[in-house]
């Protein structure tokens, strides 16, 4: 963990000029690189760093977030402040409760991210119901639509 978020957003800013610069497809890549740099980089904080960047991994390696998905997180951060709950509801469904009106601006924007976890979103008036695949893509999404919108789990 970095002491400060200054050193965190400094560790995160040599990490994009490094993916922009070169073909990276391995974690330990990145570790060893940032550690060139100066930076106590562990495996651990690079897959956190990677995570949160919104990097994705393809086989010619890591690839940073395109514009367009950059936009459509920001739209999710927008959105936050109309989510009332997030809840797991089985083992492949999850429910998120939305200020009247809502539900389908954020269902829509959802869909739109195409992230692999989501299988379909069926919204009503203020309630979205996500199916995943399973359990595991299930709990992946919980964790990043909490952190898309802030941790709303009443």
């Amino acid at each position: 963990m970095p002491r400060t978020t200054d050193e965190q957003s400094d560790r995160r800013r040599v990490l994009v000029k490094l993916l922009t610069g070169n073909q990276i497809v391995r974690q330990s890549e990145l570790v060893e690189l940032l550690r060139r740099e100066g930076f106590n980089a562990t495996q651990s904080s690079i897959s956190r760093d990677l995570r949160d960047l919104g990097v994705s991994k393809s086989k010619s390696g890591y690839q940073l977030p395109s514009p367009a998905n950059q936009d459509q997180e920001r739209e999710l951060k927008l959105l936050a402040e109309y989510i009332r709950a997030i809840r797991a509801a089985g083992p492949n469904l999850i429910v998120i409760a939305t200020a009247a009106g809502a539900a389908q601006r954020v269902a829509l924007t959802l869909d739109r991210t195409q992230w692999p976890d989501i299988v379909g979103t069926l919204s009503g008036d203020d309630t979205i119901f996500i199916a995943t695949a399973a359990s595991a893509p299930q709990r992946r999404l919980l964790a990043r639509l909490r952190e898309a919108f802030g941790n709303q789990s009443r």
